[in-house]
């Protein structure tokens, strides 16, 4: 292993609001901050937002940034991506914003049932040859409601055609409400949407400025998965 990645796992250790359970932590065991994450780490009792897939945390910070009434969990496997969200959510005192190192598959072992206010997909492995495996399946949106509210929202943020499409034939065949959509968000007009909704919206990923910058288009699908 890289020397410089040693080193920012080393660094995230001492990082508040880090959290890096190992599998004994959650299997065959509650989750000691399973239902306990706004008492015990951010103090308040503020809607939770989750950034799955959360890459450098860019979603989390800068919804954590403009959004200090309301709380962010970002969820990646990859600690060397995390490490940099999470240095900078510490050095300038988010502490409404958290991270979490796993594997999004165990989502409801890390939260309790209506824990969740919304959840966040950005620009998420779109998983060509495993359907079953993107974020937004069935697989994963039943995982989804094990914690989300009532009336609990489902995000999309993607520059991929084919995870866009599905979610959209997920939404029809499943009977989710749609909310909002566009397949190109920079053409459309959202004025007629909150200026929360806009603000959102203009918080661009790492990922999606590369994206972006080469042409692709971006799209946006926000849902509720009540049955």
């Amino acid at each position: 292993m890289a020397k410089n990645k040693l080193m920012k796992f080393d660094e995230m250790k001492s990082m508040e609001r880090v959290f890096e359970p190992s599998m004994s932590d959650f299997i065959d065991v509650k989750y000691p901050l399973k239902g306990n994450w706004n008492k015990e780490v951010f103090k308040n009792d503020n809607p939770i937002v989750l950034e799955l897939g959360c890459g450098k945390g860019e979603y989390s910070v800068g919804m954590g940034r403009k959004y200090p009434h309301k709380n962010f969990v970002g969820i990646d496997i990859k600690g060397a991506r995390i490490w940099k969200g999470a240095k900078e959510a510490n050095q300038e005192g988010l502490t409404n914003v958290a991270f979490l190192r796993n594997v999004v598959d165990f989502v409801e072992h890390f939260f309790a049932e209506n824990e969740i206010d919304e959840i966040w997909c950005t620009f998420s492995d779109p998983q060509p040859k495993k359907p079953n495996k993107r974020l937004t399946s069935r697989q994963f949106i039943n995982r989804y409601k094990k914690v989300l509210k009532p009336n609990g929202i489902v995000h999309l943020k993607t520059d991929n055609t084919l995870l866009y499409e599905s979610t959209l034939e997920e939404i029809e065949e499943y009977g989710y409400e749609t909310l909002a959509n566009s397949n190109n968000i920079y053409e459309k007009d959202w004025s007629t949407f909150s200026e929360e909704f806009q603000e959102i919206l203009s918080i661009k990923t790492h990922y999606e400025t590369l994206f972006a910058n080469k042409g692709f288009k971006i799209k946006y699908v926000a849902f509720r998965v009540d049955d």
